[in-house]
C-alpha cells in the first residue's frame, strides 16, 4: 500500500489543534504510529517553532514578562516563525516527497489571534497568502474539549505561560473560531471530541487516518 502511495503522491501536510489540554502530545503520537502502519515515518515538528531560530521566537511568545505584548506583536512574530519554519524545514521536506505531521499551525493563529484577540482576520489572511502562498495542509485534526476542562487539565502541568494564563472567554472564543475554521471545509478538517476516554478519541482520529489515506490512495 506505501509503495502504491509514494509512486502516486509527494508529501502530505497534517496539523493538528486544539486549545489547552486537548492531549495533542499523546493523541500526536498515536497519528504518528497509525501513519507507520502505512509505512510512513512523518517529520514530526510544531508552531511556533520548528527550527533553532522559530524555537528563539516560540520563547519570546510564550514567557510571561513584564511588558505587555501587544497583540499587532504577537501575530506578526508568529508569522515571523512561520516564514523560517517553512523555509527552512516544511516546504524542503514536502518538495522531497516527505510527509510532514505538525502540533499547530495557521489555523492556530485564526483561533488564538483571530478568535481569542480579536484580531482582524482580513489582516491575518493577507499574512497568510504572504508566508504560505497556496500551501494548505492535506488535513487538519482538531482536537476538541470544553475549555473549563481543558484548562483544568493544562494547570495540572505546571507554571502556566502566557496564553494559558489568559481568561475562560478568551478560550470559548478560540474554541469557537476552530470550530467556525471546521465547518467551513469539512473534508479537509476532522474535529475530535477530546473529552471522550483516550481510547474513544484514539478510535475516532484511527478513523479519520483511514478515511484520508483511502481518499489520497483514490486519487
Amino acid at each position: 500500500m506505501s509503495n502504491r502511495l509514494d509512486q502516486q503522491r509527494k508529501g502530505s501536510f497534517i496539523t493538528v489543534e486544539g486549545t489547552e489540554g486537548v492531549g495533542k502530545t499523546t493523541n500526536i503520537a498515536w497519528i504518528r504510529q497509525c501513519l507507520n502502519t502505512y509505512g510512513i515515518e512523518p517529520l514530526m515538528s510544531r508552531e511556533p517553532g520548528g527550527t533553532n531560530l522559530a524555537e528563539e521566537i516560540r520563547v519570546l511568545l510564550l514567557e510571561p514578562r513584564e511588558e505587555p505584548m501587544a497583540e499587532l506583536t504577537e501575530l506578526l512574530l508568529i508569522f515571523a516563525a512561520r516564514a523560517q519554519h517553512l523555509a527552512r524545514k516544511i516546504v524542503p521536506a514536502l518538495n522531497a516527497g516527505q510527509w510532514v505531521l505538525c502540533d499547530r499551525f495557521t489555523d492556530a493563529t485564526y483561533a488564538y489571534q483571530g478568535g481569542g484577540r480579536l484580531l482582524d482576520k482580513t489582516t491575518i489572511n493577507n499574512l497568510e497568502n504572504l508566508v504560505q502562498a497556496d500551501l494548505r495542509p492535506d488535513l487538519v485534526l482538531i482536537l476538541d474539549i470544553e475549555p473549563e476542562l481543558g484548562l483544568q487539565r493544562a494547570r495540572q502541568r505546571g507554571e502556566p505561560d502566557r496564553f494559558e494564563q489568559e481568561t475562560l472567554e478568551f478560550f470559548r472564543r478560540v474554541r469557537a473560531a476552530y470550530q467556525e475554521r471546521a465547518s467551513q471545509d469539512p473534508t479537509r478538517y476532522l474535529v475530535i471530541d477530546a473529552g471522550q476516554s483516550l481510547d474513544q478519541v484514539q478510535r475516532q482520529i484511527q478513523s479519520g487516518i483511514e478515511a484520508f489515506m483511502s481518499r489520497r490512495l483514490a486519487v
